[in-house]
């Protein structure tokens, strides 16, 4: 996902930029380097010609749904919404609380067809009475709370099915471990988790790299929130329900482009941070617009150190860029817009990449963010017709209250939702191989129009959007009501 901006004329005030002691930079898919800290975001996509799930330009998903609203925060479910250096601490095993009910798809065993306990054995992780799930995410470390909300959506998802079923008369409970946003930890984390945890589920961490090894060594079935790392991707027992795989690019957003601003498209600057999995991901954009028919002007890159945006922006001046595009972390986001703002260079479009909505974003670009357009794989995140939007966002206020959604969150709870539906449908032959082996043919997956179609067993990056835009604070679509998809394009991985 990536993010599109036309910057408005005139005179705006300068918004002071926060930069994080360590940088969140994109990481879809690619190496990420462990002195950085990286941050997933949406995806590079597919090959040219190749289609999953409404690559013909068919509309995947994200319908108008009619339902019920949000909920309001409540009685706290499962346990307090904290998490220890060290990676303990449980919640999510009671259920309970009063969030909104769901029925047919949308009812917490998403309707599927329970399979019979007949020969359901405990193993790992189950008990006569419970299931336990651990989730493995950056909560500590260089950026504390990064990934928090991929805990706390798992968590809720857990106390909406316990709080209407369970499966072969055991209820969920939610192990929450600290990965630290180290390799490292992430290493030790799964190797925890293969001990005490049937499974995990909803995990997002930066430098996930690190257990990929232990989770394939001990059959471990790993449902993510986003694979970071090729590693990751490549592990047999690990999937996620944002799937991404570098050098293969979604063709919507440049053809988005050259309809709408074919002009800007022949002069190009492409900035990114000089760090992580930044360059390799630029090289990659950079590759697949030109192959979609953009013009670079420009393609540079930025240490990490850097606070002079200057002289960037007088070298794209220079060079008559009218389309700026950026990849890096938002912090830097706005000391660029600042830049650009103080030296009068006003293009008429500025591309960012995936993780800029975010309510973050929002409040420290202030009115440098206003016009904003990102291309986003998600529903929105206040349409309260979307029935799933509605359950993941009173759940999410049930178990933390004052929580606020987020990309990384809604495919965690995409991702419990999706673990529940496969092993309900098991049943009594619920066991790590089995539900490794469902999750590997699970195709078009969209948590209920949550999210456009995902191609988990394949691993293969989505191939539709929509646009969004940012106005007086409020995020709109632009390009439709609904996502529309297109051919991927390959430029090699």
């Amino acid at each position: 996902m990536s993010v599109l901006r036309v910057r408005p004329r005139g005179p705006r005030p300068l918004v002071a930029g926060v930069l994080l002691s360590a940088l969140v930079l994109t990481a879809c898919g690619s190496q990420l380097d462990p002195d950085e800290v990286a941050q997933a975001g949406g995806g590079t996509g597919v090959d040219s010609g190749t289609t999953a799930g409404g690559a013909d330009g068919t509309d995947p998903g994200l319908p108008e749904q009619t339902g019920a609203g949000g909920g309001s925060a409540g009685t706290t479910a499962g346990a307090p919404d904290t998490t220890g250096s060290t990676g303990g601490g449980t919640g999510g095993s009671t259920g309970g609380g009063d969030g909104e009910q769901g029925d047919g798809e949308n009812a917490a065993d998403g309707g599927a067809q329970a399979a019979s306990c007949d020969g359901f054995k405990n193993q790992t992780g189950i008990t006569d009475d419970k299931i336990v799930i651990a989730n493995a995410s950056d909560i500590s470390g260089p950026v504390p709370g990064i990934f928090e909300s991929a805990q706390q959506a798992t968590r809720a998802y857990a106390a909406y099915f316990n709080s209407t079923g369970d499966i072969c008369g055991r209820k969920l409970e939610v192990t929450l471990l600290d990965t630290r946003a180290d390799a490292g930890a992430d290493q030790q984390a799964y190797t925890k988790a293969c001990a005490e945890a049937f499974a995990a589920v909803g995990s997002m961490s930066a430098f996930d790299s690190g257990g990929a090894g232990a989770a394939e060594g001990c059959g471990l079935p790993d449902i993510r929130s986003t694979s970071v790392n090729p590693e990751r991707t490549q592990c047999s027992t690990c999937f996620s329900t944002q799937s991404v795989n570098v050098g293969l690019v979604p063709s919507v957003v440049p053809n988005f482009f050259l309809q709408k601003y074919k002009s800007s498209t022949e002069h190009v600057g492409l900035l990114y941070i000089n760090a992580g999995a930044s360059p390799p991901n630029a090289e990659k954009f950079r590759d697949a617009w030109t192959k979609a028919g953009w013009k670079i002007d420009v393609f540079q890159g930025i240490d990490v150190a850097e606070f002079n945006f200057a002289p960037y922006v007088q070298q794209m001046k220079d060079k008559g860029v009218d389309l700026v595009v950026y990849v890096g972390p938002y912090q830097n986001t706005v000391k660029l817009q600042q830049a650009m703002d103080q030296q009068d260079f006003d293009p008429t479009v500025f591309l960012q990449d995936a993780t800029i909505y975010d309510e973050n974003y929002v409040e420290q670009a202030g009115s440098l963010g206003d016009g904003t357009f990102v291309y986003s794989s998600t529903a929105l995140f206040d349409d309260m017709r979307n029935k799933e939007m509605a359950l993941y966002r009173s759940w999410l206020a049930q178990v933390s209250p004052g929580a606020v959604p987020n990309y990384y969150g809604l495919y965690a709870w995409s991702a419990a939702r999706l673990f529940v539906q496969e092993a309900v449908k098991l049943g009594g032959k619920l066991d790590r191989a089995s539900l490794v082996k469902a999750f590997s043919g699970v195709k078009n997956w969209t948590s209920n129009g949550l999210h456009v179609p995902q191609q988990v067993g394949a691993r293969t990056t989505y191939n539709c959007a929509q646009i969004i835009q940012l106005k007086g604070g409020k995020w709109s679509p632009v390009s439709g009501p609904k996502a529309t998809c297109g051919p991927l394009i390959n430029v090699g991985g």
